[in-house]
């Protein structure tokens, strides 16, 4: 499993952002899966406190659970994107499925213009035609925080060790992710700071 994604993989699907290009010294970072009662509420208060924006890749039926998260996040001035409605894996479903399954959760969404894989794992079929509606995010640094074996120094050493201008950071907000980054979060978004880095949610 990769930390940080070779960049041979990257060129193979050039059509997905996998990192951004800036000119400023600028990282994103982003959270998969919410949103969660416990999670969510938690990494909001978090960032409000570092003063950072981030990006919630969001299913839909987690949304339609938990509607009054959702809106926390917009008003607080993060971005959100398309994280299929059940979480669904590109590779294991026929691509009129996996589409629906996305088109499901975006109705629950205004304008939106972002999807995140769930996995990671989408065909090429499906990028082709995913492509003409939304800017298909993947990501340069899995910090693998959903893990329950993994410590929080190896989360904290998957991203301080690979991040650079322009990186794509994918955390999560579920409950196992709650737990592994809890001791971290704060100490990690110093040290990226305190690197000269600055975090955006623009895209």
């Amino acid at each position: 499993m990769f930390v940080k994604i070779p960049k041979i993989i990257q060129l193979l699907y050039p059509s997905i952002t996998w990192t951004k290009k800036t000119s400023a010294n600028e990282i994103w970072l982003t959270f998969d899966d919410g949103p969660d009662p416990i999670a969510t509420p938690w990494i909001l208060k978090t960032l409000k406190e570092k003063e950072i924006k981030a990006t919630f890749f969001l299913i839909g039926k987690n949304m339609q659970k938990f509607p009054d998260i959702v809106q926390q996040i917009l008003n607080e001035g993060h971005s959100i994107g398309n994280h299929s409605y059940s979480h669904i894996n590109g590779w294991k479903n026929k691509t009129k499925n996996y589409i629906n399954d996305i088109n499901k959760c975006q109705e629950l969404m205004d304008k939106n213009i972002l999807f995140r894989p769930p996995y990671g794992k989408i065909t090429s079929c499906q990028i082709k035609k995913l492509k003409k509606i939304y800017n298909i995010i993947l990501w340069d640094i899995m910090a693998y925080d959903f893990k329950k074996n993994i410590t929080a120094y190896q989360i904290k050493k998957n991203i301080l060790q690979n991040i650079n201008k322009g990186s794509i950071i994918v955390l999560h907000n579920n409950q196992t992710s709650y737990k592994n980054l809890k001791p971290i979060l704060s100490e990690v978004i110093d040290s990226i700071k305190d690197s000269g880095f600055k975090f955006s949610s623009t895209w």
